[in-house]
This record gives structure tokens, sequence and C-alpha cells, in this order.
């Protein structure tokens, strides 16, 4: 136990905790968001489930471990679609739970309109949405 007198919180306590701060996303409703330029999707998945399972054309993919770096709209290493703050953005995982961290981290950064796919990118090749092969 750290020094701060707080207890530790389970995994599902902190997913809890952080799916209050913003609202999340269905499928249909991120590909719309997507489809009329409302939304940026980024896939975090790592490299074996792109190509085992396909991606989402269009969605911007960025590894877990360089999210922050690439769409921090003040960082030196962002990625051309890190406009700014305002950017609304859909992180996409494989099942919709790593996204839900990613996504609170980027509140964090200040991209206030940050939020998660519901049930990841399952969700969305359940629903019959566009994928296609990894390159």
């Amino acid at each position: 136990m750290s020094g701060t007198g707080q207890h530790p919180v389970g995994i599902d306590a902190l997913l809890e905790q952080v799916r209050a701060g913003y609202r999340r996303v269905a499928a249909h409703e991120a590909y719309e968001a997507a489809r009329t330029g409302e939304a940026l999707l980024v896939d975090i998945r790592y490299a074996a489930l792109r190509e085992r399972d396909g991606v989402i054309p269009g969605a911007l993919v960025v590894e877990r471990n360089e999210l922050e770096w690439r769409l921090d709209p003040q960082g030196s290493h962002k990625a051309p679609e890190a406009t700014g703050h305002d950017l609304r953005v859909v992180v996409i995982c494989n099942e919709g739970y790593a996204s839900s961290l990613a996504a609170a981290s980027l509140h964090q950064l200040g991209l206030h309109r940050a939020t998660d796919l519901v049930g990841g990118f399952q969700a969305w090749k359940a629903a019959g949405l566009p994928v296609t092969p990894a390159a």
C-alpha cells in the first residue's frame, strides 16, 4: 500500500469510474460519425489482431503505447490528424476495455470529446460494418 492512504482500486471499479466521465458510443454511431467527418476513429489494437481480423477503413492505426504522443495536439510527435483539443476521437481496441482506459488518458491531455467504442472492433465486425484485410 502506498503512503497516500488510498485503497487500491480494482480494474472493474476503475473502468466504471473512467466510463462515468464520458458517453461511450455503439458501432453504428461511430461509423456514422466517422463517415460524416465528425469523428476520428483510432484503432489501438496490436498488429497481430489487425493481421488476424482486418482493419476499419479510414481508421488511424496507433499502437496503444504511442497513443498519447500521437494524439496530443501540442506534442512534438503528433499525427497530422491531431488537429486540436476539440477533436472527437473514438478509440477502438479489440473488445472495448483497453479503449476505455485510453479514452480517459486522452481526457487528461485535454481531448475532452474522446470516447471509445462499446464492444470494440469485435462489435464493429459483428454489426456488419466495413472491414478490410490488414495491409
